[in-house]
C-alpha cells in the first residue's frame, strides 16, 4: 500500500502500528524515528522495524506515509523539523489523544493547515508501555476516529481511512472540538481519577496495610494508573480546558453524594447508583453489540 512509512515514536502505539503493517503487508519499508536510540535499536532487534534514523529530517526521507506516535507535548516541534522537507505527495497523520492541540501546533507551524495531515486517534492501548508491549492485533476491532479540518483533502481522508481498515480497526469521522469533549469524559478524565486515587492512598499512614488488602475492584479501578505518566500529562495540558469543565462537573457530582452520606438519604444515593448502573448496562450492550 504504501512504499516507506515513517513512524516517529516506536512505543506500544508505534510498534503495533508497525507490527500491523509487517502482518498485513501494507509498506515495503518501515523506518521508525525517536527520542531514545537504544529504543529504536530494540525495535529493529525485535523486528518491529527495519531500521531507523536519528533525525526527523532523515527518517522522512522518500517516505509516502508520516505516523507521528509521539506524545502530544513534542507535536510543535516535531511539525518545526518537518516543515523544512514537508512533502505534497506524503499522507501525514498521527495518533494523539488530543486533537485541537494537534491542529493548533499545526497552525502556529504552518500558519495553514497542510492539506495532507489528516488527524486521527485510534481508540486502543494498554497500560502497558515501550515497543516490547506492541501487538500485531491491538486495533483489531477497535474504533479509529479521523478528525478533519476545511482543509484536509478527500483523498488523504480516504488513503488515511482504507489503511486504519486494513490493519482491522473500524474508521469513523468526527469534529475536532467534539472529539476532544468526548474523551475528556470518557478517556482523559478516567486516567486522573485512577491517579489521583493511588496517590491520595499512597500518602496514607497505614499505606502498606492499604494496598496489602485492596481487592480486586480496586486492582481494575485503577489498572490505568499504571500508563505511561509522561504521555498522560501531555494529555491532560493539551486538553486542559475540556477537561477541568468535566472535572467541576464531578466535583459537584461528588459534593451532591457527600451530602446525601451525611444526610443518611438512602433513596438519594440508590436513585443516583442506579442511574449508573443503568448507564453502565447501556455502554456494556453496545460493546456486545459491535
Amino acid at each position: 500500500m504504501f512504499k516507506k512509512i515513517c513512524i516517529i515514536g516506536v512505543g506500544l502505539i508505534g510498534g503495533s502500528i508497525a507490527r500491523a503493517c509487517k502482518e498485513n503487508k501494507l509498506a515495503e519499508q518501515i523506518i521508525g524515528t525517536g527520542r531514545r536510540p537504544e529504543n529504536l535499536q530494540k525495535a529493529v532487534e525485535l523486528g518491529v522495524i527495519d531500521g531507523y534514523e536519528n533525525s526527523v529530517t532523515a527518517a522522512v526521507k522518500g517516505a509516502d506515509l508520516v505516523v507521528i506516535c509521539s506524545p502530544v507535548g513534542s507535536f510543535k516541534s516535531i511539525f518545526t523539523e518537518l516543515k523544512a522537507t514537508w512533502s505534497d505527495t506524503c499522507v501525514y497523520t498521527d495518533v494523539g489523544s488530543t486533537k485541537e492541540s494537534v491542529v493548533n501546533a499545526l497552525a502556529t507551524v504552518f500558519d495553514d493547515i497542510p492539506g495532507n495531515f489528516v488527524a486521527a486517534h485510534p481508540i486502543a492501548g494498554s497500560e502497558n508501555n515501550g515497543v516490547e508491549a506492541s501487538t500485531v492485533d491491538l486495533f483489531v476491532d477497535k474504533r479509529v476516529i479521523i478528525t478533519p479540518v476545511v482543509t484536509t483533502q478527500k483523498t488523504a481522508i480516504k488513503a488515511c481511512g482504507v489503511w486504519w481498515q486494513a490493519m482491522g480497526a473500524i474508521v469513523s469521522e468526527m469534529t475536532v472540538q467534539h472529539h476532544d469533549e468526548v474523551f475528556a469524559a470518557t478517556s482523559h478524565l478516567p486516567h486522573v481519577l485512577a491517579y489521583s486515587l493511588v496517590e491520595l492512598l499512597k500518602n496514607k499512614q497505614d499505606e502498606r496495610e492499604i494496598f496489602e488488602y485492596a481487592a480486586g475492584g480496586f486492582k481494575d479501578f485503577t489498572r490505568i494508573a499504571s500508563s505511561d505518566p509522561d504521555m498522560w500529562s501531555d494529555i491532560c495540558l493539551a486538553n486542559g480546558p475540556q477537561l477541568v469543565k468535566v472535572m467541576k462537573e464531578l466535583e459537584q457530582l461528588n459534593r451532591k453524594i457527600s451530602s446525601l452520606i451525611k444526610d443518611n438519604d438512602k433513596q438519594g444515593l440508590l436513585e443516583i447508583f442506579q442511574s449508573a448502573q443503568g448507564a453502565r448496562d447501556y455502554f456494556l450492550s453496545l460493546q456486545k453489540s459491535k
